[in-house]
């Protein structure tokens, strides 16, 4: 009963628990401060604004560094050889996203967020 076992997964905890779209509600979250920034004169209120942006950009990191290393597997990269192009891009666009106040670099990061989203659903079949 004691005696050591050996165990495979292939992944932390079991499968269903990953889903991009905790990283698509934080891309949101990005925009709507964004948006919110842009409509204020409010300086002070900008400022949170700003503050609340740059956090969720990096938990937009945050999400897809965990869906990449820990969900994605050699397999997935070799049925969709696009999978590394689009974790690069969306990472790079949320760290550009906290330098900006532009909108369409939120746009871009939930399109590109969009993009992971379907390749990991295709890998649920």
């Amino acid at each position: 009963m004691l005696a050591p076992r050996t165990a495979s997964a292939h992944c932390d905890l079991p499968c269903g628990v990953y889903d991009p779209a905790q990283a698509k509600l934080e891309a949101e979250s990005v925009k709507a401060c964004m948006e919110k920034f842009n409509a204020s004169s409010d300086d002070v209120f900008k400022e949170r604004a700003v503050r609340i942006k740059e956090d969720r950009a990096d938990l937009v990191k945050h999400h897809l560094w965990i869906l990449w290393t820990d969900y994605f597997k050699p397999v997935h990269l070799e049925a969709h050889p696009s999978l590394h192009q689009a974790f690069w891009n969306a990472t790079k666009t949320a760290g550009e996203a906290k330098k900006t106040n532009d909108v369409a670099v939120a746009d871009k990061l939930l399109a590109e967020i969009a993009e992971i989203d379907r390749i990991f659903w295709e890998t649920k079949k």
